[in-house]
């Protein structure tokens, strides 16, 4: 009889390897200073003193050679241990914990209900999308818009109940069927949801009221992203899911070209790098001068004139004030018209 398989482990793993990766699974993300306190403890608990280690004395060495070994006993599980750098926070390091094959079904699909997949299919469709179109990559959305798609559009729902109907047969498959239409969230269960993805890593949520992708999804989600919203065949060089110059990763919140049909963009956090290898502060496609204020992000609205006369009318909570998100193309509109007159 043979044996149950069991994964190679690297040589020399032992009780702390395998602690710190219990603690990363369950943390799903680590920054360097959350990463230092895991090492310290693992340190001050194999070394038994009474003194605990200072996680400060921790290097980015020690956490890498935890990082290395954990890596090596997950891979043939098809898992792995990414790292990228933040957007903003100053481009600080976020290693994640992934799939290493993985879309938002494969991830999800054993903590979220059909609905609240299909909602979440929705809210990607409506970040990278609705509001990230060659005039405004805002690649973001509001509450007020999460609502919005809370259900199917009726169409599509209509489309899901016939193709219910249409099970071979009364029994048990065409009430399976039946049972499977989307019927989408109410908007307390949206709320609770967007909560949810929040607290466990998947979104970020910004002062200005946008949610965003985190690093972890980012990571977790690049060849899902760029599968399912990029188009190889396309004749167009604007695609939804871009890169940047400097890193090429994928690029949610920077800096664009000033010529719109330009797809050359920059995060903020390689752009001082970037910039020190060139002789010119030149577009690295067109060649335009780069002016560094098109944005790519919440900031595509939120820097927007429109969206700043907009803020100083509101009375509304800070939450409600990102609304220039739905009326996007009316701010976009009025700084082009801004723009011609100054030329």
């Amino acid at each position: 009889m043979n044996d149950e398989w069991e994964p190679p482990l690297p040589a020399g793993y032992n009780n702390s390897n395998r602690a710190f990766l219990q603690a990363f699974m369950a943390c799903g993300t680590l920054t360097f200073s959350e990463a230092q306190k895991i090492v310290a403890g693992l340190i001050s608990a194999s070394e038994g003193g009474d003194d605990a280690v200072d996680p400060r004395s921790v290097t980015m060495d020690d956490v890498g050679n935890y990082i290395r070994t954990a890596r090596e006993a997950v891979e043939s599980l098809d898992y792995d241990i990414r790292n990228t750098r933040h957007q903003q926070r100053d481009g600080e390091r976020v290693w994640a914990f992934i799939n290493a094959h993985s879309d938002p079904a494969t991830q999800m699909g054993t903590m979220r209900t059909a609905e609240e997949l299909a909602f979440i299919k929705r809210m990607l469709d409506a970040m990278f999308e609705d509001f990230n179109t060659p005039r405004m990559e805002v690649m973001a959305i509001t509450e007020t818009q999460a609502l919005k798609v809370s259900r199917p559009a009726r169409r599509q729902s209509g489309v899901n109940a016939q193709d219910a109907g249409d099970g071979e047969g009364d029994g048990e498959g065409g009430e399976a069927a039946a049972g499977a239409v989307d019927r989408g969230l109410k908007h307390s269960e949206v709320m609770s949801l967007l909560s949810s993805l929040v607290a466990e890593g998947w979104l970020e949520k910004s002062q200005e009221g946008f949610y965003s992708l985190s690093p972890r999804s980012l990571m977790e989600l690049w060849s899902w992203l760029v599968a399912t919203y990029n188009d190889p065949d396309s004749d167009e060089d604007w695609q939804h899911i871009k890169f940047c110059e400097a890193c090429k990763e994928i690029v949610t919140y920077g800096q664009r070209c000033n010529e719109v049909d330009c797809t050359a963009r920059l995060h903020d956090i390689c752009e001082q790098a970037f910039w020190r290898t060139r002789r010119e502060r030149k577009c690295p496609k067109c060649q335009r001068p780069w002016n560094g204020n098109h944005f790519v992000g919440e900031r595509a609205v939120t820097s927007r004139s429109g969206f700043q006369r907009g803020r100083g009318r509101r009375t509304s909570k800070r939450s409600d004030l990102p609304e220039a998100v739905a009326a996007q193309q009316e701010a976009a509109d009025a700084d082009e018209e801004d723009d011609e007159l100054e030329a």
